[in-house]
């Protein structure tokens, strides 16, 4: 996978994202501490923005610290699902930064904020690993591996982790669906991801295969989807109440995602250019061609 690839699988599958209204055009600046005027609060994508795999982006720690410094509320807000927000506030202390545990909402617990719309036994089959503590979200978790009796097995099926996904267990999940029908929840709507040297398959990308060769209509809970910005919004309503959307920043690396879904909730939105998704490639001609335009681009956070 490659970003031309990638940009083209969004474009491809944008029938199935939010719409919004965009400015006309862009404010380039050099990093956030130069839109630290502009705004009260800044909600930031992790992926591309403050880390690229378990690798902070040079100097974003700091930047953040300053910001905080200056009393501006900062939030992550992460398709990340692999682990819940406690798990992802450990890794970005590692990393280097301060985020109270409040002020992190991953996808994983937005989709789990859902899950009583089925029942407490209801059995799921997960794409996830080992370590993603699948029990945590529900009483009958079934992890998929690679036994073809179990996806036939299991009611509905939650995508959470691409990580150790194949194609054979793809193909598995395809025709156990295409047999029979049943509820796909997506925990991660990312077609990608970016690490320090390759960009990742994620579960949107396999989910979007799903619904092409089967039909369903897979629920996706995360970024660009109204479910996460209102989890995000509540708790900017919590902590700084009556902000108004245009002094709140969504920062991301991803057109489709952070600034589609950004400017859907009636936030500005900040692109960052060089560490995510479009790292060395001009922005401009995959904002004309897509007409998601962000407030402002900023070379790094």
């Amino acid at each position: 996978m490659n970003t031309d690839r990638a940009f083209a699988r969004y474009e491809a599958v944008r029938k199935s994202l939010p719409k919004a209204q965009f400015p006309s055009n862009s404010i380039e600046a050099e990093n956030l501490g130069a839109l630290a005027k502009e705004f009260d609060v800044f909600v930031l994508d992790a992926f591309g923005v403050i880390n690229v795999g378990n690798t902070a982006i040079p100097g974003a720690p700091e930047r953040i610290a300053a910001l905080q410094a200056m009393e501006k509320e900062t939030y992550v807000l992460t398709n990340g699902a692999s682990f819940n927000a406690a798990a992802a506030r450990a890794k970005y202390t590692r990393l280097g930064y301060s985020f109270d545990a409040s002020r992190i909402v991953a996808s994983r617990d937005v989709l789990a904020s859902h899950m009583s719309d089925f029942a407490p036994d209801f059995k799921w089959g997960f794409m996830a690993f080992t370590e993603s503590k699948i029990e945590e979200l529900c009483a009958n978790p079934h992890l998929l591996e690679d036994d073809p009796a179990l996806y036939d097995r299991v009611e509905g099926f939650i995508l959470l982790s691409s990580i150790g996904w194949t194609r054979p267990r793809q193909e598995l999940l395809v025709r156990s669906l295409q047999k029979n029908k049943r509820p796909v929840l997506v925990g991660n709507p990312d077609l990608v991801a970016p690490l320090e040297t390759s960009l990742s398959f994620e579960p949107g990308f396999f989910a979007h295969d799903i619904a092409d060769r089967t039909g369903i209509e897979p629920r996706f809970f995360g970024k660009p989807f109204a479910n996460a910005f209102e989890e995000v919004a509540r708790r900017i309503e919590r902590d700084r109440p009556g902000t108004p959307g245009h002094r709140i920043a969504m920062v991301g690396d991803t057109l489709h995602t952070d600034i589609l879904g950004g400017a859907a909730a009636g936030f500005r939105t900040v692109m960052v250019t060089d560490h995510g998704l479009f790292k060395g490639h001009e922005i401009a001609p995959y904002i004309a061609e897509s007409q998601i335009v962000p407030d402002f681009i900023v070379r790094t956070t």
